[in-house]
């Protein structure tokens, strides 16, 4: 039995197995959710071949120290902007032995939200190493934000696909 649903346990089974097969080992950061996708990933038998690391960047501060995100790109577009998942995945890969690396950031709720922001809005962002940096892909979800369990729920989902190869 899981802690977790049993999607999100049945495509983190899919992830490592596919990443496995293709020799690809993976990175995340996490910020809106908090590990949730590591935490997946190693809900799995044989993980420890395809997950190298697992960054929960939840504060500002943190985005900057471990993971390089400049401040001035925080300060002008904010954490939950497709430039910040970008510096994230970024700097996930740069720090990490990863073929792959996806970064999550959002506004889980219930608060935080703003009209150009509401709550649901996740970013994500995918770099590979070996890739042009500006040919990492870079995305703005609103998903669903009837509840904080309900966006990370997808979004642990979305970066669970982005991780597939």
């Amino acid at each position: 039995m899981s802690l977790l649903p049993a999607d999100i346990v049945e495509l983190a089974a899919r992830v490592v197995a596919e990443n496995k097969a293709a020799g690809r080992v993976v990175a995340l950061a996490e910020s809106c959710t908090a590990g949730l996708v590591s935490a997946a990933l190693t809900e799995i038998g044989g993980s420890s071949a395809v997950l190298d690391r697992g960054y929960v960047t939840y504060s500002n501060e943190a985005k900057h120290e471990m993971l390089g995100v400049s401040k001035d790109i925080i300060e002008t577009f904010g954490a939950v902007s497709i430039a910040c998942a970008w510096a994230m995945a970024q700097g996930a890969l740069k720090r990490s032995k990863a073929d792959v690396a996806v970064a999550i950031s959002g506004i889980a709720g219930p608060d935080g939200g703003s009209e150009q922001k509401p709550v649901g809005t996740v970013v994500f962002a995918r770099a590979i190493r070996g890739q042009n940096e500006e040919d990492a892909l870079a995305e703005e979800r609103l998903l669903d934000g009837s509840s904080r369990e309900s966006v990370r729920h997808q979004a642990a989902l979305v970066a669970l696909e982005l991780l597939l190869p």
